[in-house]
């Protein structure tokens, strides 16, 4: 009989989600993903709903669920369609996404009862992402007892950041009770690192990676390391996001909280009703801002484009000058507009691009999108997270 083939279940456990990917492997060698999909519908009340696209196509269909334990029910109904659309493997571990490993750790790791312990005393540094991607956790070891559970760390990536990078200019007090800046999306751009390294010389020298999604930030990357990053503290630092302000200045909040405000106040403003969807008045999504002839939409990509730009300049001053950038994420990867603004703005630093170029870049593979001339390379990486956790799990397990 021949044994089932391997494979490594990548997932990111949200507050009503759950993502996932399904990686073949062989010893720590990782193949593309297999499979992928969502689990929405996960909060109170919903309607648990998984969405995949793998070897028979994309296909939708709502979980039967009954009753308390939904995520672990939906995970039970999640086995039963991979058992049935992959022709049966063997899932050797499973690899979670999780957002803060703080200061102690700086690589990924097997969960065991003491390890998230400590990850859930970071629940304070994060508290809209730490808890749920813990919750998915707990789920996952009581429905999958016998299978090795790894966390992967969106902060690992920037361990590397210099000190005078970490640090606010707060007393040293703060700085002993967490308050520095860690980082975030460390998986993507380690991912999109390593594919540059592996295609382009220049990439060992000075990078600048934008990650642009709901979720932005930008990272300077030199000889392969995080030196600099516009998330610090929080994932709400840095650029304009979808629904997230960046960063603002802190006065704002002492004249909000004198105003009257509590806390879920300012969380629900900065995280859920800024950026995009709050310039706008219209939709976090760069897509439907396209479309929209209102002024404000116009005016929340140009601020979007306008920070971006901005940040790009100050790390470009991090690195002491730029050989590579490269974008990434979901507008990053497919907004034609938005890189053709970023590089123009940026042409000062001798960066051209070619027009042709950037519009046949879809996302659907890695590209170029830079003039014979220029004098900075421009690269168009498709992200995988998901693979640069069951990378390490595979190792772990190994």
């Amino acid at each position: 009989m021949i044994a089932a083939p391997n494979a490594i279940l990548a997932v990111n456990a949200g507050s009503s989600s759950l993502k996932f990917a399904l990686y073949p492997h062989h010893g720590i060698e990782i193949a593309s993903a297999r499979l992928s999909g969502i689990i929405e519908g996960l909060e109170p009340g919903g309607a648990p709903t998984i969405k995949m696209s793998g070897p028979d196509g994309s296909f939708s269909e709502p979980i039967e669920v009954a009753g308390e334990a939904m995520f672990e029910q939906a995970l039970v109904a999640l086995e039963k369609v991979l058992e049935r659309h992959t022709g049966g493997v063997n899932i050797t571990a499973i690899a979670h996404r999780i957002v803060h490993g703080g200061a102690r750790l700086s690589e990924s790791v097997l969960l065991d009862g003491d390890m998230l312990a400590y990850l859930a005393t970071l629940s304070r540094l994060a508290p809209l992402h730490q808890p749920h991607n813990l919750a998915g956790v707990q789920a996952f070891r009581r429905i999958f007892p016998e299978l090795p559970q790894v966390g992967c760390f969106d902060t690992a990536f920037h361990a590397t950041l210099p000190v005078n990078e970490q640090m606010f200019a707060l007393p040293m007090k703060l700085r002993e009770d967490g308050i520095r800046r860690y980082g975030f999306h460390g998986l993507s751009y380690r991912y999109v690192t390593d594919c540059l390294l592996e295609r382009s010389q220049r990439a060992a020298a000075k990078t600048i990676i934008a990650h642009l999604g709901n979720g932005a930030s930008a990272c300077a990357v030199a000889g392969g390391k995080s030196v600099a990053t516009t998330m610090g503290f929080s994932a709400l630092d840095g650029l304009m996001m979808g629904t997230r302000s960046g960063a603002l200045d802190p006065g704002v909040l002492l004249h909000l909280l004198r105003k009257g405000w509590n806390v879920q106040q300012l969380e629900r403003t900065l995280y859920k009703e800024s950026g995009l969807r709050g310039v706008s008045g219209i939709s976090a999504d760069m897509r439907t801002l396209h479309a929209s002839d209102d002024p404000h939409a116009a005016l929340a990509i140009d601020i979007f484009i306008h920070r971006l730009v901005r940040e790009c300049g100050s790390l470009t001053a991090a690195l002491g000058g730029l050989d590579v950038i490269a974008f990434t994420g979901g507008i990053g990867e497919h907004d034609v507009d938005v890189r053709q603004r970023v590089c123009e703005a940026l042409s000062y630093l001798g960066m051209r691009v070619d027009e042709q170029a950037n519009r046949a870049a879809t996302g659907d593979s890695i590209a170029t999108i830079h003039t014979s001339d220029s004098s900075i390379e421009i690269w168009v990486v498709p992200t995988d997270e998901g693979r640069v956790a069951a990378q390490d799990a595979a190792r772990l397990i190994s």
